[in-house]
């Protein structure tokens, strides 16, 4: 999973027929302060209608992001967008 944030959407003239009707969404990689780190980006399928600059929640792992959109062992996908972040809270020292 990754924290993120979303940046910008992905738009195609021509595409795989499996990202027909989806959304696209470039989402970078954030630490749980909300800034970013480095340049890790991801380009995910959204599941749950999120939009630029929210935070969210992407499972970034083919097998996983596949069973989410019940596509089958061979579906085109990798990342997929499974949440809207409200808050981030971490273990204080």
């Amino acid at each position: 999973m990754i924290l993120g944030r979303i940046c910008g959407t992905v738009v195609s003239t021509v595409e795989h027929p499996f990202y027909d009707g989806k959304k696209q969404l470039i989402v970078r990689a954030c630490l749980p302060d909300g800034s970013f780190d480095g340049d890790k980006y991801v380009i995910a399928v959204d599941l749950v209608g999120a939009g630029v600059g929210e935070l969210v929640l992407v499972e970034d792992e083919g097998n996983s992001a596949r069973q989410l959109m019940d596509t089958g062992p061979t579906g085109p996908v990798r990342s997929v967008v499974v949440g809207i972040v409200d808050q981030v809270a971490t273990g204080g020292a």
